[in-house]
């Protein structure tokens, strides 16, 4: 029996989308709102996300406003078996644990040939096929993630972009919460479940100062490492200088560090000439998209032995003598290693995506071909439903102030 049909393995995964929606209410509730007028009724859903417990709320919150939905997973390493058998219940599904990289293509494939009017997707690999395939059937979509919208960005540069695009990436309850304490928190989580080493007096390097590797190194620092940051940008370098880290070039560092996380969104951004520096027993491991930050193809043409340590732990063997450890094939370590985002977190990504996903088929006939941010209104209202998910009360300006904001006079 296929770990897909295991009806054991279901339950297990219902267990654990139950619990991430007991957490995720600002998601619950902005769907609650579409559930009983089945705002998403007749509309062919195609969804390209890691299969964590957290995705499975959104696609239930989907199901529920009528959507038919159709899924691939967005890593072939990140899907959660016991996810995936859930979800397997409810709609249409191909994913596993493991997938080769040429199982990923096809169970992406797929979803597309199902011809679903919308996608939703981490990392644009289903838009990049859709327009391969010449899909003209889809309607809109979203986009979740930095890499995503960087690459759907030169699509629209060069004129590609076949139908319009909302990239939650940019919403500011996304990527201020999701990329900033979401990766920090489930990073170190990762590093954690696969080495069960101690942080506290490490020397953390963090290659990448945006919101995902802000994120990192606070958590890092929180934890009691000594934390080193490689960003090429002068703005985000001088902000971690002044965030009171080590700021400095990754050839400097190299010597020093006893772990690595990229967080760059770049290709080879720790190369082979980097690891050949590093000390015996250094850890590296990548919080990005994709697995290109570090460069492991030269890294396994030249290492002497390779063997399975730990699980999602490989040791390297280097000509000089040294070894060094990759964690998850230098694959996206927090959903590897560990199960993602904390919930509270996907709350608002996903609410964004839901939101987005209602807001596209709404209003698909009157969008242009492009890549859109959220709208103003609609993360207002995720932002709201946060809040009320906390228990939080906004505080309300007087009419006196809302007039001496718009005032000049004193």
């Amino acid at each position: 029996m296929s770990k897909i049909a295991d009806p054991r393995l279901a339950e297990a995964g219902k267990k654990n989308f139950e619990w991430a929606r007991k957490h995720m209410d600002a998601l619950v509730k902005l769907a609650e709102k579409h559930e009983e007028k089945k705002t998403l009724e007749g509309v062919r859903i195609g969804v390209c996300l890691h299969i964590t417990k957290e995705t499975s709320v959104l696609i239930d919150s989907l199901i529920r406003a009528g959507a038919e939905v159709f899924i691939a997973a967005a890593n072939p390493l990140s899907t959660n078996d016991d996810i995936a058998a859930y979800l397997a219940t409810r709609c249409h599904i191909w994913a596993w644990r493991g997938e080769t990289e040429e199982d990923y293509k096809w169970c992406i494939k797929q979803v597309i040939t199902k011809k679903p009017d919308q996608i939703i997707d981490d990392g644009a690999d289903m838009h990049v096929m859709a327009h391969e395939m010449n899909a003209k059937w889809v309607r809109g979509g979203t986009e979740e993630t930095t890499t995503g919208v960087v690459r759907l960005r030169s699509m629209e540069g060069e004129g590609k972009l076949m139908y319009p695009i909302i990239a939650v990436n940019n919403a500011k309850t996304k990527f201020l919460f999701d990329n900033r304490y979401g990766t920090g928190q489930s990073t170190i989580d990762g590093i954690l479940r696969a080495t069960s080493l101690l942080l506290a007096g490490k020397n953390f390097v963090v290659v990448g100062y945006g919101w995902v590797g802000k994120g990192i190194a606070i958590r890092a620092r929180g934890m009691g490492a000594r934390v080193y940051v490689v960003e090429p940008d002068p703005i985000k370098a001088l902000e971690a200088h002044l965030e009171g880290f080590h700021v400095g070039r990754i050839s400097k560092f190299a010597k020093i560090g006893d772990i690595f996380v990229t967080a760059t969104g770049q290709k080879g951004v720790i190369r082979y000439e980097h690891m050949e520096r590093m000390k015996d027993g250094a850890i590296l491991a990548n919080a990005g998209h994709f697995d290109v930050e570090i460069d492991i193809r030269t890294l396994n043409s030249k290492a002497r032995n390779i063997r399975e340590v730990r699980q999602n732990v490989e040791e390297y063997e280097l000509p000089n003598g040294k070894k060094i450890y990759v964690l998850a094939r230098g694959r996206v370590v927090n959903l590897v290693a560990a199960e993602g985002h904390p919930p509270e977190v996907m709350q608002m990504s996903f609410a964004n995506q839901f939101a987005a996903t209602v807001y596209i088929s709404n209003n698909y006939k009157t969008m242009k071909a492009g890549l859109y941010d959220v709208p103003v209104k609609v993360e207002a209202e995720v932002a709201a439903a946060a809040l009320s998910a906390y228990g939080i009360e906004l505080e309300r300006m007087t009419r006196e102030q809302k007039q001496y904001a718009k005032s000049w006079k004193v």
